[in-house]
């Protein structure tokens, strides 16, 4: 790599790092160590290839996403851990949320980990990254009929984890991740 696709190199590592790291979160539903390791791997990955990358946000959050969903296609259960209590969290917006705010992000968070990790990352695609079933069921390489019901489903089960959320009707969009995530 030359010296200027290194220095546009590291402008966007230090520019986005913080964004790409909270969606690495979501997907990996909370464990910082995880999310860590996979936006870690996505940026070695796209720095092999940062001179052809034409919208490098764009290429950097498709690399998180495959290594998701290649993830939880290996079929190992044992990768997720529930635990009885969870550690404490950082909300890291400058003390400007709300304590209903904080307690509803609290409450999502948790029923989160406890989805699935092909639940978490359609939710987190269609209400997070607000993308249209058909975007999904593209990226995830799945129709938008599994898109639709593993959202339905996954929806379903934070509400039933998660009776506070029941404020929500079955046919209305959940409150924005980005608003009530990890």
């Amino acid at each position: 790599m030359d010296q200027a696709s290194e220095d546009s190199f590291r402008e966007f590592v230090e520019s986005r790092s913080a964004v790409l790291l909270r969606l690495s979160l979501l997907l990996s539903g909370g464990d910082r160590g995880a999310a860590e390791d996979l936006l870690q791997n996505a940026l070695i990955k796209a720095a092999g290839h940062w001179q052809r990358i034409e919208e490098p946000e764009v290429y950097v959050r498709q690399i998180l996403y495959r290594q998701q969903i290649g993830w939880w296609r290996l079929k190992w259960p044992s990768r997720e851990q529930s635990v009885a209590e969870l550690p404490e969290t950082r909300t890291g917006h400058g003390g400007g949320d709300t304590a209903d705010a904080v307690e509803l992000r609290l409450i999502v968070g948790r029923a989160m980990r406890r989805l699935t990790t092909r639940q978490r990352t359609m939710l987190v695609l269609r209400y997070y990254e607000d993308l249209p079933e058909g975007d999904v069921a593209e990226l995830l390489g799945c129709s938008v009929g599994t898109v639709r019901s593993t959202t339905y489903r996954a929806l379903g089960k934070l509400r039933s984890m998660a009776p506070e959320l029941s404020a929500f009707a079955p046919g209305e969009s959940p409150q924005s991740l980005s608003e009530v995530g990890p």
